[in-house]
């Protein structure tokens, strides 16, 4: 029984805290500000493990009352220091799933981080006026330039495309369809009106990340295998 109700009480902290980490941004939780929930998730976490030693003590169990205290003590520290060091915490690990996944895009308020792939090139997963793409970036495309699947998914009208515009491709020299996205987001950075290329149906593999996109930025650059996009303030 005591074990169950220890399960349930760290479970409890561990949603508080998952909580303060989640929600730091919208300021509250159920109606109270994020620095009196952490404070009431203290006390109470406080108050039942003294609870606990009292109702050792009244059965003789020193050292489990002793044990449990301590665990409680660790359990509070864990939760303040957490909710202290959220924004480091979230920043080591998009860093370590941006080592670990080639392509994800990790942010940092307006400065977004990209691993290169194996192949050498810059995976990347875009949305797409809501539509999650995966692209690659191209700094000799001119533009961005979508896949007819991609164009699909991102809710595109293919059946009115005229394809007027030339291009070259690994494939060679094909045409592609001009049209202007509603919205593109890499990450924290999201421009909207965006000018892209359709490329024809079995001409593209992979959407490329073009200039079109590049220059709305106020800077971008490859570092070692580390490709760096920062937006304007």
């Amino acid at each position: 029984m005591r074990r169950a109700t220890l399960l349930i009480l760290l479970l409890g902290l561990s949603l508080s805290l998952a909580l303060l980490v989640a929600r730091h941004e919208d300021g509250t939780i159920a109606g109270l500000l994020n620095e009196d929930f952490a404070s009431l998730s203290i006390k109470i976490a406080l108050l039942v493990f003294l609870g606990g030693i009292v109702l050792a003590l009244f059965k003789e169990r020193f050292s489990h009352a002793v044990e449990s205290a301590l665990i409680w003590v660790v359990i509070a520290l864990l939760l303040v220091l957490g909710y202290s060091y959220r924004f480091e915490l979230r920043d080591v690990a998009e860093r370590v799933a941006g080592e670990l996944m080639p392509g994800y895009v990790a942010s940092r308020g307006r400065i977004v981080e990209i691993a290169r792939g194996r192949s050498g090139d810059f995976p990347l997963r875009a949305h797409v006026n809501g539509a999650q793409i995966a692209m690659v970036l191209d700094t000799g495309a001119s533009s961005v330039v979508l896949t007819q699947e991609a164009a699909k998914a991102a809710g595109l009208p293919l059946e009115v495309l005229k394809y007027t515009v030339n291009v070259d491709t690994a494939n060679g020299r094909a045409s592609a369809a001009p049209v202007t996205l509603d919205r593109i987001g890499i990450g924290n950075l999201v421009e909207r009106s965006v000018p892209a290329l359709i490329a024809q149906p079995g001409q593209l593999k992979t959407s490329l990340l073009g200039m079109s996109f590049l220059n709305r930025l106020e800077r971008w650059e490859v570092r070692g295998d580390k490709l760096m996009l920062r937006g304007y303030p």
